[in-house]
């Protein structure tokens, strides 16, 4: 058996020695246990607070931290949680009691949430949400309904005023947001009624004025939709096409909220039954652009608008640097390096013994290594309002459930091909001398096949980096915060100041893979 030995150096004068697999994970215990309890405490301080909610749009920012300020003058404890992304997300919060409230609208929720489009009331809505919990209350004074729209000169050129104008241009490109085109009272209701040809694309809402490009200049798109108080519909002089058919209902803002606000927050209710009214077309429109043109802060926007402030003080200049190292970005990168490290010391756990086990056979192994799979083609934000509605809430949770299904893959892969590639030779020798079957996969195959298991952990942290983004969209931090709050403003330098950080995360678990793979190699030329 001597000849085995500098192969198999777990196998010491034929006497199995221990050998850690993986013991850089051992290290990650006493972080893991601050991290959680942060989580149970967070969640423990939201019970007693407002937890206001929005979806990841500019007017949904100002808008929470109006409600947000207005809750918190009247003696309430606060927890924002802005950006939640689309309809579904912060619905599916709303319902799993991850927020108490947000700010919503009347098409939207007869379309969207009810599927009710008959509904034009708020008596009628109100009617429909109770039997699910939900109330709808406090009209804010504006309607802010969907609409398409294509610079002045480019409509001028094709004659196009009305929406029934289009079905004359079958080839016109029309970038729409995602949203817009998977809702009943978007694209496919837009389409039936006025019998449209076109094929939309999805485009971002915050990008999609870019896209529209300058006058005299080919733009990417030629419409795209839009809500009709942005702010850069009169700045950029486009022309909004005239529903001549009446597809689209009104969509009054209101707060849409949980029944048992009232009797929890009497006096933050209160105050916010007391915004009825307030906000008409011309302000809202007013704030959005202080937000959008002019780089004003949220907190700024919604503190001047309830203080009455009529002058729109301009934000003072901010550089690329100063925000980029900005007072949130020790904890943004807190929030993101426990999300990765969490989700992929999760997925070492879940995976590596599952696939260890399955690697031997190969009708379970085509079947855990096929499901794992199919979870990688979920869409992230279709996976996360699943998860909210299953767990019944948002935040830390759901995200971490989220990433750890999403690097699975490799670390189960990886741990199967690590295996199979263990020299027969050497299984029949520790056979030969002794070992059971745990002895042997404990102390000569597990061992040989760990630089193929930890390229595999390798992969699903770079993959965790990039993906962690997607936890902005429920509150659960990380550098998504920036790129999210970035999207919807259009402002390049704000997602770069979230990009870059999680890319230079990314190079550091990098660098550090590189070591160990580094220092394990000299410790086998050594041995």
């Amino acid at each position: 058996m001597a000849s085995i030995r500098p192969a198999c150096p777990a196998l010491r004068g034929g006497v199995p020695a221990p050998v850690p697999v993986l013991p850089a994970l051992c290290s990650f215990r006493p972080l893991a246990a601050c991290f959680l309890l942060l989580v149970l405490a967070g969640g423990a301080w939201a019970q007693d607070s407002l937890r206001v909610g929005g979806k990841r749009f500019t007017e949904a920012y100002v808008l929470v931290e109006v409600l947000a300020q207005t809750a918190r003058s009247a003696g309430t404890p606060v927890q924002v949680r802005a950006g939640l992304g689309n309809t579904a997300i912060v619905h599916a919060a709303l319902a799993a009691g991850s927020i108490d409230v947000y700010p919503e609208y009347t098409g939207t929720i007869a379309q969207e949430i009810l599927k009710r489009p008959e509904l034009k009331t708020l008596d009628e809505l109100r009617a429909a949400l109770a039997p699910l919990g939900l109330g709808v209350a406090v009209p804010l004074g504006f309607n802010n309904g969907y609409a398409l729209a294509l610079r002045e000169d480019r409509a001028a050129a094709l004659g196009v005023a009305k929406l029934s104008d289009l079905v004359r241009h079958p080839t016109l490109r029309l970038g729409l947001s995602n949203e817009f085109i998977g809702r009943a009272d978007g694209w496919p209701g837009l389409a039936r009624r006025y019998g449209l040809p076109q094929r939309p694309q999805g485009l971002d809402h915050g990008l999609a004025y870019d896209a529209l490009g300058r006058p005299g200049q080919a733009g990417q798109v030629d419409a795209i939709d839009i809500y009709t108080t942005d702010a850069k519909i009169s700045r950029l002089g486009l022309r909004v096409l005239q529903d001549d058919a009446g597809h689209f209902p009104r969509y009054d803002a209101v707060l849409l909220y949980r029944l048992d606000v009232p009797q929890r927050f009497p006096a933050a209710w209160s105050a916010l039954q007391a915004l009825a009214g307030s906000i008409d077309e011309a302000e809202m429109i007013a704030m959005n652009a202080r937000a959008e043109l002019d780089g004003v802060a949220f907190e700024t926007i919604a503190r001047d608008h309830l203080a009455g402030s009529a002058a729109p003080a301009t934000a003072p200049a901010t550089g690329f640097w100063a925000r980029l190292f900005g007072p949130d970005l020790l904890r943004l990168t807190l929030q993101h390096l426990g999300l990765v490290v969490f989700s992929v010391g999760a997925a070492v756990a879940v995976g590596v013994p599952l696939a260890t086990w399955a690697a031997p056979h190969a009708r379970w192994r085509g079947l855990l290594l096929g499901a794992t799979g199919v979870l990688q083609t979920v869409p992230a934000l279709a996976l996360l309002a699943v998860l909210i509605s299953a767990l019944g809430r948002i935040g830390t949770v759901p995200a971490l459930v989220a990433l750890t299904a999403y690097a699975l893959l490799p670390v189960m892969r990886n741990t199967c091909t690590g295996l199979a590639g263990v020299p027969a030779g050497l299984v029949m020798a520790g056979q030969a001398l002794g070992l059971t079957a745990w002895q042997r996969l404990r102390h000569i195959e597990l061992p040989l096949a760990l630089p193929v298991i930890v390229a595999g952990v390798r992969t699903a942290t770079s993959i965790a980096v990039g993906t962690a983004t997607i936890a902005a969209f429920i509150g659960a931090g990380g550098y998504g915060e920036r790129i999210v709050t970035g999207l919807a403003l259009n402002d390049r330098e704000l997602l770069l100041a979230g990009a870059l950080p999680a890319a230079a995360l990314a190079l550091l678990f990098e660098g550090l893979f590189a070591a160990w793979a580094r220092w394990s190699s000299r410790g086998q030329v050594a041995r």
